[in-house]
């Protein structure tokens, strides 16, 4: 069953395809997407929870693409996408009993400081440099700790794997990119698995957008692995920028 009408649909998948290119160069998909969602009618909870079916499969495609193109191997991965599954049914299945707006009025501040970083912080190119900490930590500090909030909130997650590729594992701005995007499936999963039980998505407008949403993280993917970080650090200033805007335009 529809959930809602044909002319509706269409514009869901269309906001979903550009949130796809989006999400799959900088993170921030949701930005687009989700408010969408709630225009559309759907409640809150709906809303997010539909949000996290459509998202995992921009990021499955993502990540898939990324690894065709050689700048990620996905089997090394898996033990921290583990993690990042795990971390987020945790956090999405504590929504309701953790102080989540107080972790909103700390997340503009947040984004905003992301944004100042790559716009003002020289030498962010695609060329990797010296680690601050060795996978193991990564894997069993940060992931989980963006898994669980992805579940929680969600919004930004992918800025903030991001991030701490470039910043504490010394990734090149596209090759941390290509590695952001199966951890972020991962904690999508994750949220899936515990929104599924605890809310209701619209399966049906969920998985088209799904679809039109792999079909602009193919596009994405292919221009930011064709431009690099030319294209990849305006995007993410944009979109994180946006996200806080959103934010506190939510609290006024």
């Amino acid at each position: 069953m529809i959930e809602v009408s044909t002319d509706i649909l269409l514009l869901l998948m269309a906001a979903a395809f550009i949130a796809g290119i989006v999400d799959s160069i900088a993170g921030g998909g949701g930005l687009i997407t989700l408010p969408v969602l709630v225009i559309a009618g759907a409640p809150p909870l709906t809303a997010i929870a539909t949000n996290k079916v459509q998202g995992v499969f921009g990021a499955a495609m993502a990540a898939w693409a990324y690894a065709r193109g050689g700048h990620v191997n996905l089997r090394r991965q898996w033990k921290a996408a583990c993690i990042a599954f795990a971390a987020a049914i945790i956090g999405a299945l504590l929504t309701s009993s953790l102080p989540t707006e107080v972790i909103r009025l700390g997340l503009p501040v947040l984004l905003i400081a992301i944004a100042l970083f790559f716009a003002l912080k020289p030498g962010l190119n695609d060329l990797d440099r010296t680690e601050r900490i060795t996978p193991l930590v990564f894997t069993l500090t940060l992931v989980p700790l963006i898994g669980f909030y992805d579940g929680l909130i969600g919004p930004g997650a992918g800025s903030f794997y991001m991030i701490g590729f470039v910043a504490l594992a010394g990734y090149g701005v596209l090759k941390a990119t290509a590695h952001t995007k199966l951890l972020n499936f991962a904690s999508n999963a994750g949220g899936i698995a515990a929104y599924a039980v605890v809310a209701q998505p619209w399966w049906f407008v969920g998985l088209a957008m799904g679809a039109a949403q792999m079909a602009g993280a193919y596009v994405g993917s292919r221009l930011a692995m064709r431009i690099g970080s030319r294209l990849i650090k305006p995007m993410l200033v944009i979109a994180a920028t946006a996200l806080a805007l959103k934010l506190i335009w939510d609290m006024i």
